[in-house]
């Protein structure tokens, strides 16, 4: 049986059935795929496999960045006098004292940033003029007592505190960043930094090795590679995107070819761990803002252990890899970039269309390659710095490519992701999206039954996103953070109760009739027992131009009047009976027998959020006017 129809056969015994939600399906494709001495065997050395010309062939850096030259070495000349910036003790306490992140994020962000600009204004001119203060950035990244960020430091630390310990190195996503691309200096620039002092070049291996490939081969217990997981725990973005940098560190630094092969292998074996934990249909549980982080990071990951292999480990015909790839493009909504912003995800767009156009063409994507074309187009792409010196080198090539692909979106009417249970419809000017699931996904909110409608490309009913990460975001306080609770989603509370967390808090009994346009889930299961739910079956309904809403209940002893919540991204103005939306462009329509409206405005004071919807959204809740152990509810929205 070949490779990918084992995979096929895998994956179809694989996929769990209704109300099944979660498993950690034994996949492995990775790893059933090749074993360690199939690596041993195909492994290149880095001259034999890095796609880009050496730092002394100026004609290959000419061509390759010939479109985005003036901006590469412009952005390096604004940095020959930059005053690196210390990351104090204090910015580290912070994160305890009063929960911030940012005080000591920003200057580590912007320090790297600076690097990044220097790094590619030197490829691109190779005359030497940048290497000083590159010298200079090197050398102030070995003098940190830790690349990791104040906010990951806590839990890998026997103190327990957000202050660096001596001789505690641990992988977290900005510690994975910088060893990857100082690696890739390192790569490039050692024989011109042993020039000056053969120390710089030393002291950089020195320190990649004890901040990321040490660690790493010799710690299991770092959460995200998942080796010894609970059956409930989350594997989220964070594996692939650690164990990508940890495998680019591996192959350009570490020179003990024995433990460079066990590396590798260890992190495909943690790889698996995620692709085993991730739904089989494609979609993104943590949302299309963290597309980019989690299958964004699987297709990179892939992509440069194709490279180093000569291309023998390929798993770029697998559908799930094709899959993934292409939720980001169903997930786009349209009018002013607004996305299906499920979970912890922005409702406009941050989707890098290089990203997508290069991820498309290897899993032989149209879709995506076009979406990608769609968005360079909307917004032509600026060329971005940042950590990721793998993306910023595969982005000088893309430019070229991209150009000349044709653009649109995706026009299917609908899509239906069944392991996940999102659903999409598009109808002429309107985009209904809901989902089911269960109430622990990565960058849960209490949601299970929500749903989002745009008309004429506006956002109608929304879901607001999420708030500037803080100490509380990612603690057991987090669903005291208003963003998260099911109370401002659109969702009932029922007989007093909202949702509650935890995988076992979930919908039942979810079907989707494509002829009909009907999805019906019970979600009387998202909410404690203590709300004595025997069923509460909400089901969907998209007619021309429209949306109707039912909602058929059994209550076992109603204590308290029921409430249909609805989140608006405009003030509504309420009328007996109906609510027009919109400025009145759309009404939703309700029985005023059975309901009394009221609406409150929620102020929108967190920069990320204002900057998406202003300073304030809207908060519409029907309540109920009599306790109801039985009933149907039904609300129409034209």
């Amino acid at each position: 049986m070949s490779r990918f129809l084992l995979f096929i056969f895998i994956l179809l015994i694989a996929i769990p059935s209704k109300g099944m939600l979660n498993p950690i399906v034994e996949l492995n494709l990775l790893t059933k795929s090749f074993s360690e001495e199939d690596i041993r065997k195909s492994l290149l050395s880095s001259k034999q496999w890095v796609p880009y010309p050496d730092y002394k062939d100026r004609h290959g850096w000419n061509a390759l960045t010939r479109s985005v030259y003036n901006t590469l070495i412009e952005e390096g000349e604004a940095c020959l006098k930059y005053q690196w910036q210390v990351v104090k003790a204090t910015d580290y306490l912070a994160f305890e004292r009063d929960g911030s992140r940012v005080i000591m994020e920003k200057p580590m962000n912007e320090n790297a940033k600076v690097l990044s600009k220097l790094f590619l204004a030197e490829l691109a001119e190779g005359k030497g003029r940048f290497f000083d203060q590159i010298i200079n950035g090197v050398w102030y990244f070995t003098e940190m007592s830790t690349w990791s960020l104040s906010a990951h430091v806590p839990g890998y630390q026997s103190s327990k505190r957000s202050l660096p310990q001596s001789d505690t190195h641990v992988v977290d996503l900005v510690a994975g960043d910088m060893g990857s691309m100082l690696s890739w200096i390192h790569y490039f620039f050692k024989t011109e930094m042993d020039k000056v002092n053969p120390e710089i070049a030393s002291r950089l291996k020195t320190h990649i090795k004890a901040r990321v490939i040490q660690p790493y081969l010799t710690r299991n217990d770092m959460w995200w590679q998942a080796f010894d997981i609970a059956p409930a725990q989350v594997v989220n973005n964070w594996n692939p995107w650690c164990n990508f940098n940890v495998l680019t560190c591996l192959l350009l630094i570490e020179d003990n070819e024995q433990q460079k092969v066990a590396g590798i292998y260890k992190t495909m074996q943690s790889v698996d761990k995620f692709i085993n934990y991730i739904k089989h249909d494609g979609a993104c549980e943590e949302g299309p803002s963290y597309w980019g982080h989690a299958a964004g990071k699987i297709y990179d990951y892939l992509k440069i252990l194709s490279l180093a292999t000569g291309d023998k480990v390929n798993f770029f015909d697998q559908q799930m890899i094709k899959d993934m790839g292409e939720y980001i493009a169903q997930s786009y909504i349209g009018g002013d970039s607004w996305v299906v912003n499920f979970a912890d995800a922005s409702a406009k767009s941050t989707a890098d269309p290089l990203l997508i156009y290069r991820y498309g063409r290897s899993v032989n994507s149209k879709e995506m390659q076009r979406f990608a074309k769609y968005l360079h187009d909307k917004e032509p792409t600026k060329f971005r710095f940042g950590r990721d010196a793998f993306r910023s080198l595969e982005d000088l090539a893309t430019f070229q490519h991209i150009a000349l692909e044709s653009a649109s979106t995706p026009t299917n009417a609908y899509k239906w992701y069944p392991e996940t249970e999102f659903l999409y419809i598009r109808d002429q000017n309107l985009f209904f999206a809901a989902k089911g699931g269960f109430n622990k996904e990565s960058h849960n909110h209490n949601d299970v039954g929500s749903f989002l409608l745009f008309l004429d490309g506006q956002p109608v009913f929304i879901d607001a996103g999420v708030g500037t990460y803080n100490k509380k975001t990612f603690s057991k306080e987090r669903y005291d953070i208003w963003t998260m609770q099911s109370d401002y989603h659109n969702i009932p509370r029922i007989n007093g109760y909202q949702q509650r967390f935890g995988a076992q808090y979930k919908s039942q009994n979810n079907r989707f009739d494509a002829k009909k346009r009907e999805f019906e889930l019970d979600i009387a299961g998202a909410y404690p027992k203590e709300a004595q739910i025997n069923s509460w079956i909400r089901k969907y309904r998209v007619e021309d131009k429209s949306l109707l809403i039912t909602e058929q209940f059994d209550i076992e002893n109603p204590q308290t009047e029921h409430v249909i919540h609805f989140l608006l991204a405009k003030e509504p103005r309420l009328k007996i009976g109906i609510v027009e939306l919109n400025d009145g462009a759309y009404a939703l329509s309700y029985d005023k027998s059975l309901f009394d409206a009221s609406v409150e405005a929620i102020e929108q004071d967190d920069i990320r959020l204002s900057k998406v919807w202003g300073n304030q959204i809207y908060r519409l809740s029907l309540k109920a006017k009599t306790k109801t152990k039985k009933g149907i509810y039904r609300f129409s929205i034209k």
